[in-house]
């Protein structure tokens, strides 16, 4: 699959990374399961007075405001192209995404480091542990339950591309996905963290080990946090496709008999099911107009017909510039 869920390294087909109805219910099934959670956190936490257990009280509600985001994501990225954006709305799923990841940054790791700090500098007085012991253990469940969601989706669209699931969360530009696998997976070793630093504190009557969890949770978030920023920032930018595709592509333009090469590909990611080809093609001189438009027609449907999610071809009849081949290194 290379760098998208556009196709694979040896498959022949096209398609989406996962539909937007299942992104979208992956990520309301992940934000009910975190507000429940939030709200369970922040009283067990007030009550035991565990840093560690408001430090996932943080985490969660953080994860809900992310969850809330990306389904604002995938709303605007669903709005039809206009005269004023031509090109459609798919990056608006990445700009909404990037702010996710700095909400989790700031709402759920910043605050957890501080707490965790906080509690190692001016020490802490363990609570009462079961009311928390008893919260992680319903959350371990709920997250586990999102967990289960979000994997089933991404392992449904990895097996359609014949990929392992992890190399499809690695480079899909299905964030939306990509961000409830990371989160939720962190909301579970962050609970295995916050049970840990409960049952340190009991055995030993030490705030430290709370403390030292927290900071843990602190900074896997901050982790998480930074994966997805940079994964959305990178689609922002501009991610081509995969260069197994971007050589099918080229492949599919020099099969028609009328073309002698193609000096310039550019492709183009706009969003998980949605992708711009552009190439300068170089014609036989002696093709006719007619029979340089009629192979533009049929170029173009045969690349759309072997890659659904190439919405847009553009074709530049350029001539050769005396070179042979003329075939650039595709981008």
């Amino acid at each position: 699959m290379g760098e998208s869920t556009v196709s694979t390294p040896g498959s022949e087909g096209g398609g989406e990374g996962g539909s937007g109805g299942e992104s979208t219910f992956t990520v309301i099934v992940a934000a009910a399961a975190n507000l429940g959670i939030a709200v369970a956190k922040a009283v067990a936490g007030a009550v035991s007075g565990s840093s560690a257990m408001l430090s996932e009280a943080a985490h969660s509600v953080a994860d809900t405001v992310t969850e809330l985001m990306l389904l604002v994501s995938l709303r605007s990225a669903e709005r039809p192209a206009d005269e004023e954006h031509p090109l459609g709305y798919g990056g608006a799923r990445y700009i909404w995404a990037l702010l996710a990841s700095v909400a989790t940054f700031v709402g759920g790791g910043v605050f957890a480091v501080y707490d965790g700090v906080h509690t190692l500098t001016h020490g802490e007085e363990p609570g009462d542990p079961l009311l928390s012991y008893t919260v992680l253990g319903i959350a371990f469940l709920l997250e586990g339950y999102s967990l289960r969601t979000g994997l089933k989706q991404a392992r449904g669209a990895a097996a359609r591309f014949d990929v392992h699931v992890r190399h499809y969360l690695r480079h899909t530009p299905d964030t939306a996905v990509k961000a409830v696998v990371m989160e939720d997976s962190a909301a579970l070793a962050g609970l295995v963290l916050a049970a840990g630093g409960l049952l340190g504190g009991q055995l030993t009557g030490s705030g430290v080990w709370d403390g030292v969890a927290s900071l843990c949770i602190g900074a896997l978030l901050v982790h998480v946090a930074w994966v997805l920023g940079h994964a959305n920032a990178e689609l922002l930018i501009g991610r081509p496709l995969p260069s197994p595709v971007r050589a099918a592509v080229r492949a599919e333009l020099l099969a028609d008999p009328h073309v002698v090469a193609v000096l310039e590909l550019t492709t183009l990611l706009q969003g998980p099911s949605e992708a711009l080809v552009a190439a300068k093609v170089n014609f036989r001189d002696v093709s006719t107009a007619a029979e340089i438009e009629a192979a533009c027609d049929r170029t173009t449907r045969r690349i759309r017909d072997r890659f659904p999610a190439v919405r847009r071809v553009y074709l530049d009849p350029t001539p050769g510039r005396g070179t042979p081949t003329g075939q650039a290194p595709p981008r």
